[in-house]
């Protein structure tokens, strides 16, 4: 079950714990007041989560291309 929970975490974007991480707080934390922070705003931080998502993939892009010395 571990397995299934670090996959998921870490291939449906990954934010809060990749930040809980970087922080030092719990995950179950983060995705908590996250939640709460968007039923009160009317999700607009939806937003900024999409946004850091995709700046995570980019990150990873350019990491993988950087340790490929051979590029087609």
């Amino acid at each position: 079950m571990n397995k299934i929970k670090q996959f998921v975490e870490w291939h449906v974007f990954g934010v809060c714990t990749a930040i809980g991480e970087r922080i030092g707080i719990a995950t179950t934390i983060i995705r908590k007041y996250f939640i709460y922070i968007s039923f009160i705003t009317m999700g607009s931080p939806l937003i900024i989560y999409l946004f850091i998502a995709f700046w995570m993939n980019i990150k990873k892009y350019i990491r993988n291309s950087r340790r490929n010395p051979v590029r087609v």
